[in-house]
C-alpha cells in the first residue's frame, strides 16, 4: 500500500515528507482495518512534519480526519482491559464494528480508562492517551489499523470527503465552543479561519449567537461572512463575550483578551501555540477574564458532535488533493492558501 511518512522533521520546503510503499497491516485484538476514502488534512498534520510537535515514533504516517471502510477484524478485545470498568464509553458501544462498514478515524485512539481522568468522563487528559498519526500510523495512507472502541460509526451515502473534516476539525471546534463558555445568544469572536473555525462558526450560529471573525486571508473574509458571520476583519467591532483562538500565533491572545467583556472567556484550542507575550493584568485579565487551553477530545464529544452535524448537515468547505499530493496539500496549509479544509481522496 502506498503511505507518506514522516522521514525528516523540518520546513515542509525542506521535503520532511515521503512516499513510501508498505504492506498492509494486520488487526491485532481489539483493532480493525480500515481501507481509507479520505483524510482531512489538519494543522497538527503540518506541526508533525514540520517538528513543533516532536515525533513519538520514526517514520509515522500522519493523518487523524479518516474515512472508510472496515475490511478487517482483530479478535474481540475485554471491555474492562480497555476501557476500564468507569470509563464513559462502553466498549460495545464501538466494538462490534461490521466488515464493509463505514467509520471514521479521529484524533483520540486510545486511552487508559482507569486512572482519575477517565473515571470522571475526562479522558482526552488521559496521561496514557495515545493518537492517530502521532503514537500510531494515521491516514495519509491506502489503509490505517485503529482500535475498534475509538472509530465512529458513519452514515454510507455522504461523500467522504465532506465527512472527514468532521472528525477533528469539526470535533475540536465543538469541544472548543462548549469550553469558551459563551451565553446564550453571545458575542463570540474566531481568531483564525480554517477548518475547525468554519465549523465552529456554524455551531455557534446555529444556537443563536453573533460571530465576528478575525483574519487576515480576504477569502476566508469572504467564507465568513456568507457563513452569516457578523464581521470579519482585523478586530471585532464590539467587546465579546467569548472567544476561540485557532491561529497557532501566541502574539494574538493579548488583544483577543484585551477584546474581551467583563467575565469573558478566551480559550486556546490548538495544540501546539507560538510564545505567548507578556500579559498585562489589567488590560488582560482584570474583571474575570479566563484563559483557558483546550486539550483534544473525549469520544462523548465526537458522539455529541457527529450527531447533531449529520442531523444538520454544516457547510463543508474543502480543497481535494490527491493522496500523492499530501506534501502539496500540507505546503499549501502552511503557506495560508487553504480556505477551508483540505482533503486527501483515494483514487
Amino acid at each position: 500500500m502506498r503511505a507518506w511518512v514522516v522521514r525528516r522533521p523540518g520546513p515542509m520546503a525542506s521535503g520532511p515528507l515521503a512516499l513510501v510503499e508498505r504492506e498492509v497491516p494486520e488487526p491485532g485484538p481489539g483493532e480493525v482495518l480500515v481501507r481509507v476514502e479520505a483524510c482531512g488534512v489538519c494543522r497538527t498534520d503540518l506541526h508533525l512534519a514540520e517538528g513543533d510537535l516532536p515525533p513519538h515514533r520514526p517514520g509515522t504516517t500522519p493523518g487523524h480526519q479518516a474515512v472508510g471502510r472496515v475490511v478487517g477484524t482483530g479478535e474481540r478485545a475485554d471491555a474492562d482491559v480497555s476501557l476500564g470498568e468507569h470509563a464513559d464509553v462502553s466498549l460495545g458501544e464501538h466494538a462490534d464494528v461490521s466488515l464493509g462498514e463505514r467509520v471514521g478515524v479521529a484524533w483520540l485512539r486510545a486511552t487508559c480508562g482507569t486512572c482519575r481522568y477517565c473515571r470522571r468522563g475526562k479522558e482526552n487528559l488521559c496521561p496514557s492517551s495515545a493518537y492517530t498519526g502521532w503514537d500510531a500510523d494515521g491516514g495519509f495512507a491506502e489503509y490505517l489499523l485503529a482500535p475498534a472502541a475509538y472509530v465512529y460509526p458513519l452514515p454510507g451515502d455522504p461523500p467522504a470527503e465532506r465527512l472527514a473534516p468532521l472528525l477533528c476539525a469539526g470535533i475540536i471546534g465543538y469541544r472548543a465552543l462548549a469550553q469558551c463558555n459563551l451565553p446564550p445568544g453571545g458575542r463570540l469572536g474566531i481568531y483564525g479561519f480554517g477548518a475547525s473555525a468554519h465549523l465552529t462558526a456554524q455551531a455557534a450560529l446555529a444556537q443563536g449567537a453573533t460571530v465576528h471573525v478575525v483574519t487576515r486571508s480576504a477569502a476566508a473574509r469572504r467564507l465568513a461572512l456568507e457563513l452569516g458571520a457578523a464581521s470579519a476583519g482585523d478586530r471585532p467591532p464590539e467587546p465579546l463575550d467569548s472567544a476561540i483562538l485557532f491561529a497557532p500565533v501566541g502574539d494574538l491572545v493579548p488583544p483577543a483578551l484585551e477584546a474581551l467583556d467583563r467575565g469573558g472567556t478566551l480559550a486556546v484550542a490548538g495544540i501546539h501555540l507560538s510564545d505567548v507575550p507578556v500579559l498585562n493584568y489589567e488590560r488582560h485579565l482584570f474583571q474575570e477574564r479566563t484563559l483557558r487551553s483546550v486539550t483534544a477530545n473525549t469520544r462523548a464529544d465526537g458522539r455529541a458532535y457527529l450527531e447533531l452535524a449529520l442531523a444538520r448537515p454544516p457547510r463543508v468547505s474543502t480543497i481535494p488533493y490527491p493522496l500523492a499530493e499530501a506534501d502539496r496539500a500540507l505546503g499549501d496549509l502552511a503557506a495560508g492558501r487553504v480556505d477551508g479544509a483540505a482533503v486527501l481522496v483515494m483514487s
